[in-house]
């Protein structure tokens, strides 16, 4: 088999240059950046929850035994983490741990969700760019008359055409939002962990609220 029939730029070019050109005005400059840094994440360092524990294990003991009110802020090294534990602090409550760390999940559920819908757009659309550079190829002709060269080379970069466009989408894309879908789901599994933990173990040492007393109206005779 000769691989080097199969590699074709003209083709490549219309097919992930078409993809891309058309995901972007199709979904906005946004959705596409959300994209990219999606598939950013999945080869850097993802959250750790094991590492988050042991970094607050420390703070979380202090609390147990000293109490809200001396503690300083506690910093894992997790910006969302931080500000969540910071509001804790700072509120005195576990409610304002709960209430970042629920603004800060949405906001990452909606930009994944935006990464990965962007990512299922592209692998639909890499396809219709396969059909459209095989188009292109066939017009490649010659207009007076079939030259057997011309035509074997056409026909070769249609073949190409169509190729790429489907490798693009089942092999790149597809896969990539997949990836970005599943490593978000793990990640907000992880994230969750951590809160439940840290709430757990924090609620007994949070200062008592006053809370007010029901009084049931008196019902006259």
């Amino acid at each position: 088999m000769n691989l080097a029939s199969l590699l074709d730029p003209v083709s490549a070019s219309i097919v992930v240059g078409g993809t891309l050109l058309a995901t972007v005005l199709r979904c906005g400059t946004g959705d596409f950046g959300a994209a990219l840094a999606g598939i950013g994440r999945l080869g850097g360092k993802r959250f750790d929850a094991s590492e988050a524990r042991s970094e607050l294990a420390i703070k979380v003991q202090q609390i147990q035994r000293e109490g809200v009110l001396r503690v300083q802020p506690i910093h894992s090294g997790d910006r969302e983490m931080d500000e969540a534990t910071d509001r804790m602090i700072g509120t005195r409550s576990v409610a304002g741990l709960l209430e970042i760390h629920e603004a800060n999940k949405q906001r990452r559920l909606l930009t994944d969700t935006r990464a990965v819908r962007t990512l299922a757009q592209a692998a639909d659309l890499a396809p219709v760019f396969g059909l459209a550079a095989t188009l292109f190829s066939l017009t490649q002709l010659p207009a007076d008359g079939i030259n057997k060269h011309a035509y074997m080379g056409a026909i070769s970069m249609a073949v190409c055409a169509t190729l790429y466009g489907l490798l693009l989408a089942n092999l790149v894309l597809a896969p990539l939002a997949r990836a970005v879908e599943r490593v978000a789901t793990e990640e907000e599994s992880e994230r969750q962990k951590i809160v439940d933990w840290l709430a757990k173990q924090v609620a007994g040492a949070m200062p008592a609220r006053t809370r007010p007393q029901f009084v049931p109206e008196k019902l006259s005779a």
